[in-house]
């Protein structure tokens, strides 16, 4: 997990930082040094000097940098600003090329998300369940069952929108709040709102509370685990279970339920096996898991392939869904809708979705995604982030004159800060919310 993680935001840093190497080479700009992680106290893991430029890699993990001759910069060095700007200086440069440099770093993060998810879908393409298959409804969870959904409900439309995908129940025009959606329940057609501080809900209990990831679905006994209690209780693969503590069941969330109820307890457990009932006594773990893997009943995934070329307007359209979905949640932030506690997630948070298990797809993918939300964070304008020189240039621009050097000094003190303050609020915020999950 912590390799994943510290592998994953590697390249996201190195290539970040890349982009404002390589604008600030092409406009004949001096770069001095090029940091992985913060060589802070000047200490470094190692470094090496290559055509005037030290690289190497700092002990702090919390970013990375280049420095840039006659920038004030996180690095605060302003020795050289005391002298007349020279010709190879950020700061000799026309306003509209330092922009361009500043802007380099997110530009190359909107190119990477897009090129992973391109690639992604020519490798892979597009798989889906149709939602107009699904035989038995869906399952929520207890956000699900909160705002008015039930066990076997079948979601027809979001906001008069047929529904194609079975996957667009959990999408992010339905979780963004405020959406409508159309149910049939029966021979009732229903209409349940989605409310737009859905997403304080998801930060404490995740997706699959709203609405399970697999549909609602019958099912027989695919595996046993070794040593579970479904293996102690003779339960066979090819088996049905139909009743716990003569409880009926008919679907795998029900079974589900019930184990949940009976948590470190024995139970009773009807099987049919070979069209005969039988009966077992078994014993349900502190997890309320049986230990069995089911074989469910779920309609056949749809897979769509694209091409070369095809899979690019795919591909950059989710990598811009990455960008727009985040910004419009960064909204409700602002809208009150949405905790600041509830919407932010630091290293920690980000290690879990790595997983402990590597897994190319998921790791390319996570890191697409952390690419297009590092690209929205430094368009910020605070200062110190990419967002906040960008604003001074464009200031700038439209007074005609440069904000003083004295001012951008105390700016970047204040964005530092700032970025300092957010960094130990989401650390702290991210352990929290592990220890309660744990709990």
């Amino acid at each position: 997990m912590v390799g994943q993680l510290i592998l994953g935001l590697s390249i996201l840093v190195i290539l970040h930082e890349f982009g404002h190497f390589i604008a600030a080479r092409a406009f004949g700009i001096k770069v001095e040094k090029f940091y992985l992680f913060f060589d802070a106290w000047g200490i470094s893991l190692f470094k090496f000097n290559y055509k005037g430029v030290e690289y190497g890699v700092g002990w702090l993990p919390l970013g990375g940098y280049v420095k840039i001759a006659g920038m004030i910069d996180e690095s605060m060095d302003t020795e050289q600003l005391a002298g007349p700007p020279q010709p190879w200086e950020f700061r000799s440069k026309p306003a509209w090329q330092r922009l361009i440099v500043m802007l380099g770093g997110i530009t190359v993060n909107i190119i990477l998300g897009i090129l992973i998810f391109w690639v992604l879908t020519i490798k892979y393409g597009e798989s889906y369940i149709p939602n107009s298959e699904l035989k038995y409804g869906i399952v929520p969870g207890k956000i699900g069952l909160k705002i008015g959904l039930e066990p076997g409900d079948q979601v027809t439309a979001i906001n008069g929108k047929p529904v194609v995908r079975f996957d667009e129940l959990t999408s992010t025009e339905v979780i963004l709040g405020n959406s409508d959606l159309t149910v049939q329940r029966g021979s009732q057609v229903l209409h349940v709102k989605i409310p737009p501080t859905i997403l304080n809900d998801l930060s404490d209990y995740g997706i699959d509370q709203f609405i399970n990831k697999l549909p609602r679905a019958k099912f027989s006994v695919e595996s046993i685990a070794p040593g579970s209690g479904a293996q102690k209780a003779g339960i066979l693969k090819n088996d049905s279970i139909v009743a716990i503590n003569n409880n009926k069941i008919m679907f795998f969330d029900e079974m589900q339920a019930q184990l949940a109820q009976n948590k470190d307890k024995k139970v009773l457990v009807s099987i049919k096996r070979d069209g005969n009932i039988i009966q077992k006594t078994a014993q349900i773990d502190k997890e309320g898991i049986l230990g069995f893997i089911p074989n469910p009943d779920i309609p056949k995934e749809k897979k769509l392939s694209f091409g070369f070329f095809g899979s690019l307007p795919v591909g950059a359209t989710k990598a811009w869904g990455t960008f727009s979905d985040n910004a419009k949640g960064i909204g409700k932030v602002f809208k009150g809708d949405v905790k600041f506690s509830k919407a932010v997630s630091g290293p920690v948070k980000i290690a879990t979705l790595f997983g402990t298990t590597i897994d190319w797809v998921r790791f390319w993918s996570l890191v697409g995604f952390l690419s297009m939300v590092l690209a929205l964070t430094n368009l910020l304008p605070i200062p110190a982030l990419d967002g906040g020189h960008a604003l001074f240039l464009v200031i700038e621009m439209i007074k005609g004159k440069p904000l003083s050097d004295k001012f951008l000094e105390r700016a970047q003190i204040v964005g530092f800060v700032i970025l300092i303050s957010l960094m130990v609020f989401v650390f702290g915020n991210d352990i929290v919310k592990q220890v309660m999950k744990s709990h």
